[in-house]
């Protein structure tokens, strides 16, 4: 079998920035990361509806600076920012009182994201919408953006079956091995009568080159 590889962890460092960021020495190290995912995980879950994609997290010394990437901002904002005191105080807890900032930046283009898009065909498969139907209006929607290319994998118990499998449906060119290539990636389960549905989306939204080399190609000076 082939080693899968999450798109976006191949490609840290050479055209994606890391989510988190901070360093620790070996006592901190272990308690950091699991408060990190805690973080993740009690924002996701509470705030489901206000479709987050990602979420970046920097620590400098006592503060937490959270990036929360939202299709709807309104719903983490609330009136007034009434919203982002409460996330804060939820926070605080968590994190044992340190200082937390939050930032809260809107997605312009939701038919873009590949999480947004991948929670997107899950809360149609959690509607009991046939997954063919889910996957290829999706798949249209995403399409009209004009981005290079999207494939959509759907796995599990499809339909009622008796025993699992797993279809993929795809546009355009999506280039995995390209490192280059700025490959968006997301992950989402559906909870179905059948069992847990999930959900993988790649969307290829194009090459990423640097400035030197974009200009030597723009003057004709390579093959």
């Amino acid at each position: 079998m082939g080693q899968k590889v999450n798109p976006h962890g191949l490609r840290v460092g050479v055209i994606s920035a890391w989510d988190t960021q901070w360093y620790a020495d070996k006592k901190d190290f272990g308690k950091f990361i699991k408060e990190d995912n805690d973080i993740r995980t009690f924002l996701k879950k509470k705030y489901y509806d206000a479709a987050i994609s990602k979420i970046t997290i920097i620590r400098a010394a006592n503060k937490i600076e959270i990036g929360i990437y939202t299709g709807r901002p309104g719903v983490l904002i609330g009136k007034a920012g009434s919203e982002i005191e409460v996330i804060k105080k939820d926070l605080a807890k968590l994190t044992k009182g340190k200082v937390i900032v939050i930032n809260v930046k809107k997605v312009e283009k939701i038919d873009q994201d590949a999480q947004l898009v991948a929670e997107a065909v899950a809360s149609q498969l959690e509607k009991r919408v046939s997954y063919r139907r889910a996957v290829k209006q999706q798949i249209a929607k995403v399409s009209k953006t004009g981005v290079k290319g999207v494939k959509i994998t759907v796995g599990g118990r499809l339909d009622g079956r008796e025993i699992a499998g797993s279809e993929s449906y795809h546009d355009g060119s999506i280039p995995l091995q390209t490192i280059r290539a700025d490959i968006d990636y997301g992950f989402a389960e559906a909870h179905t009568t059948f069992g847990v549905l999930g959900v993988k989306c790649w969307i290829y939204k194009g090459e990423v080159l640097d400035t030197a080399k974009r200009l030597i190609i723009s003057e004709g000076g390579e093959d």
